[in-house]
């Protein structure tokens, strides 16, 4: 079962939109502010450009910011198994030694 849709008004680049959801409101609003953020970020720096050509660089910023992070999980995931791996070669060492009882 499916979690009911929730219809929530945003503006983005001066224009309100209506997006239905199953996320929560909140959610969907901060995303929608955020978006419009990078679009007045670009829009001030290129004051005579087109605005869907605005809305093309904002979208290309967003999916840059994407991959960027994708990159970073997929390096950090990398780190993390060497790291359990290196622990689990000394684990197997360290569980014998000096334990009081062992002959």
């Amino acid at each position: 079962m499916t979690a009911p849709r929730t219809a929530v008004k945003v503006t983005i680049g001066g224009e309100e939109f209506t997006v239905r959801s199953e996320l929560p409101a909140e959610y969907t609003l901060e995303v929608a502010a955020y978006f419009d953020e990078i679009l007045r970020s670009i829009r001030s720096g290129m004051q005579t450009v087109d605005a869907h050509k605005v809305a093309i660089l904002a979208g290309l910023a967003v999916t840059d910011e994407l991959f960027q992070a994708r990159r970073g999980d997929t390096e950090m995931s990398g780190r993390l198994t060497s790291l359990v791996e290196e622990l689990t070669r000394l684990a197997p060492a360290r569980r014998g030694a000096g334990h009081a009882g062992d002959v």
